[in-house]
Formats: C-alpha cells, structure tokens, sequence
C-alpha cells in the first residue's frame, strides 16, 4: 500500500491529470500549474496534447502513453519517477484511467511504492450525470457497449430490473443500433438521456424515452456520445403505506423520522403524504 509519509521520499510523484473534454477554459488552475512544473507529460496523444499546450504556453516535454504502448512505455515511465523525477498523466479529455490507458501504471507504481496523486477536474461521465436529471443517488458506468449486436442486447438484457442509473460511452456511427437496441430490450418507455459533444459549440442533452431517442437520433450521428439509462419502474408494493410503517417499525430500531422517509422513497410518495399516514397510524392505535 502506497501512503503519503512524513518522511523524505526518493521518488518522483505521478500525477493524474484531468484536462478539458472540449472547451480548454475548463483546465483547472492546479492542474495548470502541476503540467508546467512536473519533468515529463505522458499523454495518450501527444498531437492532441500539443493544442493544449500551445494554447496555455506549456513547455514540459511530451511523451506518448496509449493502449498499444501502455506495458513497454509503462516501465520506462516508472524508471522516470523511480529516478525521483515527476510525471503527469493525461488522456486525450478528460480523467485519466476511466476508460482510457493509465490503470496500469497506477498499479504499477503502487506496487513499487511510487506516490500518485489525483488532480481532479472534467470527466464526461460525471459531467453527463449532473445534466441528464436521472436519478443519481446510485449509478453505475459500464464503459463502452459491445460493438456486436449481440453481446449488446445480452448486456442490455441484464437492466430490465436495474435499479441503477447505467451509464455507456458510445461511438457516434453506432449510437442509433445501440438505441434501437434498448427499445428492443428495454421497451418504448425506458427514460433514457443522450448527451453529445459535452462543453463544445454543438453540445446537446436530449431526455425522453426510448421510442423517442430513437425517432430523434437517425441517420449519421457526429460528436462524443455519452448515453444513460435510468432505473427501472419498480412495481406498486402489494401493502399499504401503513402497514408498510408497522412493518419497518417491528423489523428495525430506525426513528419513525426515518423510517418515513425510507417508506416514502419506496412508494415514491413526498415525506410529508407519509408523515400524515404515521400520524393517522398512532391515532388509530391510541
């Protein structure tokens, strides 16, 4: 287990970079100023980096880190930081290691007591959740769908009684079979929301069922996609909101205060409807 000490550490810092996924006013200031102070840059594309570079005057040195050099340029990175030198790691947008090269070096300089540190700042995928008004209280990202037609309506298949918000990447030529697929799997009235080209010119959030994602979305798509998929209808509970209160009174040791508000979360009631069924309740046990 790698932990910041109060001792001398030999070895450089590796730090994971999150940069802009379109609009470069979104670089934060600390991420600004560790890409101009640390000894090397490894970034997915050292082409795509350069725009960034150039537009904020950024000096260090770039080197290239994607998925078909990420074991043999991983090692040389980690002999860069174990010779007390500092690295940065950068994806082409957004945060590294979420579903782009960098897991592996992470661990890597874990496992050789190399410290890593997170300069947080844009991810699509977060970005995406706080605009899309899905329910976010639990989520779950599953990268990219299958690109087969198959294997992507057998993951679909498996959130029929999710209860979840899920989250996908999608490639644009693919967006309208993936949607066709979740009618299919899912049905016309699953809520989906599909965002495109986050913080750029054309950005776009559309938010409506999966019939009508697919009726908006045809033909050639442009743009990075991030597609979300909310929780399934839960079903009507089979007992009612007082004997449900009766009930969470015997199994629990929760304050009624609580448990009116567990109760209205699964009967999709306010807390103030399930309040005055309590309150109906103990008069009629009184």
């Amino acid at each position: 287990m790698t932990t910041k000490g109060t001792g001398e550490h030999c070895c450089g810092t590796l730090y994971v970079v999150a940069t802009p996924i379109g609009n470069l006013e979104d670089l934060t200031p600390r991420a600004l100023r560790i890409l101009r102070e640390v000894d090397l840059v490894a970034a997915e594309d050292t082409r795509h980096s350069r725009k960034l570079f150039n537009h904020y005057g950024i000096e260090t040195p770039l080197t290239s880190y994607f998925q078909h050099n990420e074991a043999a340029k991983g090692e040389k990175l980690l002999h860069t930081l174990l010779e007390g030198r500092d690295v940065a790691l950068i994806s082409d947008a957004g945060t590294p290691a979420i579903s782009d090269p960098g897991c592996l070096l992470v661990q890597r300089c874990h496992e050789a007591g190399v410290l890593v540190s997170a300069i947080p700042g844009p991810s699509a995928l977060i970005a995406a959740l706080s605009m899309a008004g899905l329910p976010t209280e639990r989520f779950a990202f599953e990268g990219f769908l299958p690109a087969k037609t198959h294997a992507r309506c057998q993951v679909l298949r498996a959130l029929r009684q999710e209860q979840r918000t899920t989250v996908f990447y999608e490639a644009p030529h693919r967006l309208v079979a993936a949607l066709q697929d979740v009618l299919a799997e899912l049905g016309e009235g699953r809520q989906v929301a599909i965002v495109r080209e986050l913080t750029k010119v054309h950005e776009e959030l559309f938010r409506g069922t999966a019939a009508e994602a697919c009726e908006h979305f045809q033909g050639k798509v442009r743009g990075e996609i991030v597609l979300l998929i909310g929780p399934a209808e839960q079903s009507a509970p089979e007992e009612s909101v007082q004997d449900a209160l009766r009930r969470w009174r015997t199994e629990t040791d929760l304050p009624m205060r609580e448990i009116v508000k567990q109760v209205a979360k699964v009967y999709g009631l306010s807390g103030s409807e399930v309040y005055k069924e309590s309150l109906a309740l103990r008069e009629e046990e009184e």
